[in-house]
């Protein structure tokens, strides 16, 4: 339509055009004289006449070109009509066969619910009648029996409960093992890997420390006048100086390390001074004890320095520098907290862990230590309660304040320090405990086992690195071993503090004894 009216459009202005033109003429010809308006109008009515058949010539090509397209257009539509009805006649096709199988079906479903409402009074009749044959049936067992429902409930009950215990006993003993021997095999590859990287040799101290002297007339010097000398010695240094019948020796006595080494660098020294007199021997021990304050934030410095620390505290490595005179079992703390330290530091390699972090929870986890003399308490959480007052993070606080359990572990870190705290302190050769210490630990942890039903007899080898427990075999069966076992190391680690780990082995036997006469 729009390129019909486009034609008729130029039809138009081409015939306006030429009007126009005529009329311009007539009016210059009216101008310029009347014997060239004849020419001019002629000229004029000729162009005039050209544009028009210009137009119509142009307007008949755009009315065949949009005739063409509109039969085009027409003829696609056209076809494209042809299709949806051809589409709509197959769905009706379609829908009247869908039709036809539904009414089928519902015929056939009509006729099904008649036959079932047919068979329902049969289906009561008998179900009334199965029911008495039960209600018959269970009244005869019961005679044949001779216990009543209830009570066969609770005997099949107790069945199933002592069958869903022996199976959940062997699951449990199962998964067990299965994690024990994944967990041991890869603790021990990442333990050996630590402990082949850092070896240390042990020296135990003890609480005794000799001093040599140049002739047995120095012992005398040392007593002093009435004894005035050795008591100064004495109250100055915290130590109980012991002259015997040894000769050219003197002993010096004391818990304190720290106040041991002092007694001793100052009597060596005054013995090379000659002059040994209360007022020179209060003057001596208080050099020495601002030399050992030197010595002791140097060794609290070389271990942190040996680690590659860094951003630590100085009253941290002061007190740090103490523990070098400080023993546990008669194994000293400075050297056990390096240890520690690499061994942790080796562990968290191969976990994956952060290297710094866990030296410096292995360097520092004993710092307590070094304050227990003075602040009542654990020295895991006084420990902690240090690093916490000087800045260190709140996960180091927690791990060294927790790696005895006396606090929650919160992170990965505090369960390592457990770990390599319990190897450097039950490696061999690393500690020391005196015999009625040892022997009192043997005993509890027999006690314990011993306290359980069913136990008769317990035994602790090997140093007590293991307990075996005998137990009644007609009181405990096979099932209950592994939860007997469970229970009983859960009650040493409670109770009992050991270095190392114990070993618990559950034994139940059955024996026959017949004599041949």
């Amino acid at each position: 339509m729009v390129e019909w009216w486009l034609a008729w459009f130029t039809t138009l202005a081409a015939a306006a055009l030429g009007w126009f033109w005529n009329w311009h003429v007539q009016r210059v010809a009216h101008r310029n004289g009347e014997s060239s308006v004849e020419d001019m109008l002629k000229k004029a009515h000729q162009e005039a006449t050209l544009c028009i058949r210009e137009a119509q010539a142009q307007a008949q090509e755009v009315l065949n070109s949009s005739r063409k397209k509109f039969d085009l257009e027409y003829k696609e539509r056209r076809q494209r009509l042809e299709a949806m009805e051809d589409n709509h006649h197959e769905r009706v096709v379609l829908m009247e066969h869908k039709s036809n199988t539904l009414d089928s079906r519902e015929s056939k479903v009509e006729l099904r619910l008649k036959e079932i409402e047919e068979a329902g009074g049969k289906l009561s009749a008998r179900q009334a009648e199965f029911e008495e044959l039960m209600a018959e049936q269970q009244t005869r067992l019961q005679e044949i029996a001779g216990l009543t429902a209830v009570q066969a409930r609770a005997e099949m009950l107790s069945k199933i409960e002592d069958e869903v215990r022996g199976e959940s006993a062997n699951l449990i003993r199962q998964v067990q093992s299965d994690m024990q021997r994944k967990a041991k095999q890869e603790a021990q590859k990442i333990i050996t890997y630590a402990i082949e990287r850092y070896a240390a040799d042990t020296v135990h101290d003890v609480t005794t420390t000799s001093v040599h002297l140049p002739s047995e007339e120095m012992k005398g010097r040392i007593i002093g006048k009435e004894g005035r000398n050795i008591r100064s010695i004495e109250s100055e240094t915290g130590v109980n100086v012991m002259i015997d019948d040894t000769p050219q020796m003197v002993i010096l006595s004391g818990f304190d390390p720290m106040r041991r080494e002092i007694a001793r660098i100052s009597l060596e020294r005054l013995i090379l001074d000659g002059r040994i007199h209360p007022a020179n021997i209060e003057a001596t021990v208080a050099r020495v004890r601002s030399e050992v304050e030197d010595t002791i934030r140097k060794a609290g410095e070389n271990a942190v320095f040996e680690l590659g620390l860094t951003k630590v505290h100085p009253e941290i490595i002061h007190t740090l520098g103490r523990l070098k005179y400080r023993q546990s079992y008669s194994q000293n703390v400075l050297n056990h907290s390096i240890e520690m330290a690499h061994i942790m530091g080796s562990m968290a390699a191969e976990l994956g862990l952060d290297i710094d972090t866990s030296k410096r929870i292995g360097l520092l986890h004993d710092i307590g230590k070094a304050l227990t003399h003075e602040v009542e308490g654990s020295h895991a959480i006084i420990g902690g309660d240090l690093l916490k007052k000087f800045g260190e993070k709140p996960l180091i606080v927690n791990a060294v304040a927790a790696h005895h359990r006396e606090v929650e572990p919160e992170s990965v870190y505090a369960h390592l320090a457990m770990a390599a705290d319990a190897i450097t302190a039950a490696r061999p050769g690393a500690r020391n405990e005196n015999t009625h210490q040892y022997l009192k630990r043997l005993g509890d942890i027999e006690e314990i086992a011993s306290s359980f039903p069913g136990v008769t007899r317990s035994y602790a080898i090997q140093a007590g690195r293991e307990l075996r427990v005998l137990v009644e075999p007609g009181d405990v069966d096979d099932e209950q071993l592994t939860t007997l076992a469970r229970d009983i190391s859960g009650r040493i680690e409670k109770e009992v503090q050991f270095p190392g780990q114990v070993k618990v082995t559950v034994i139940r036997e059955t024996r026959s004894v017949e004599y041949a006469r």
